[in-house]
């Protein structure tokens, strides 16, 4: 027990001398990890009504997005992408799973999305949208009679903007964006809720 004792003893020093040293050789300690919240419910919570297809008045397959904030953006960022998906959902038999809202080339100056952003292929900052439904946000909308689905909200921090337009097809144009992304992502965080439509 001494030894081993010892052996932590010795282990706390070294590391506490390699802070030191990389503290005098003016190394900066690593930056907080980006993050990301979505107003109205906590991270793993259930997704208000309000926010699904399930809303009073709201079209099959619409809805009204929720405020979506993030922070610790990354030295570097050009961009972001935004990519909300149905994780329960096997798309033809494929490992697709369902795009409720792709957008990309939102500005590096971006802190987050308002609630209720606007239908439309592009939006007034530049950034491109699009969804399984068309150019807007999908809703949650899980059916009553099966399990809760899993949503989950991801932003990326990207060193460059991508060169993607917006095709008729969303799982392309999903796919194109990812493939874009490939090598230029500097952080990314993650935020999921859960939803089932009231019986």
């Amino acid at each position: 027990m001494r030894t081993r004792n010892v052996f932590i003893g010795l282990t706390i020093v070294a590391l506490g001398w390699t802070t030191v040293a990389a503290q005098q050789r003016g190394g900066a300690p690593a930056a907080p990890p980006m993050t990301m919240t979505v107003a109205g419910f906590s991270d793993g919570g259930q997704i208000p009504v309000k926010y699904s297809q399930a809303a009073p008045g709201v079209a099959p397959g619409e809805g009204l997005s929720p405020a979506i904030t993030w922070t610790n953006v990354p030295a570097g960022t050009q961009s972001f992408v935004l990519n909300m998906h149905d994780m329960d959902v096997a798309r033809n038999k494929t490992t697709d799973d369902q795009a409720h809202w792709v957008v990309w080339n939102i500005p590096a100056t971006a802190t987050g999305l308002p609630e209720g952003v606007a239908k439309g292929a592009q939006l007034a900052d530049g950034s491109y949208q699009i969804s399984a439904t068309g150019q807007m946000y999908r809703g949650p909308g899980a059916p009553a009679t099966g399990p809760q689905h899993h949503y989950m909200f991801e932003v990326f921090a990207l060193d460059a903007k991508l060169d993607v337009q917006p095709s008729a097809d969303a799982f392309d144009t999903r796919a194109n964006v990812m493939k874009a992304m490939q090598g230029h992502i500097l952080g990314k965080a993650v935020y999921g809720g859960l939803f089932r439509r009231p019986q």
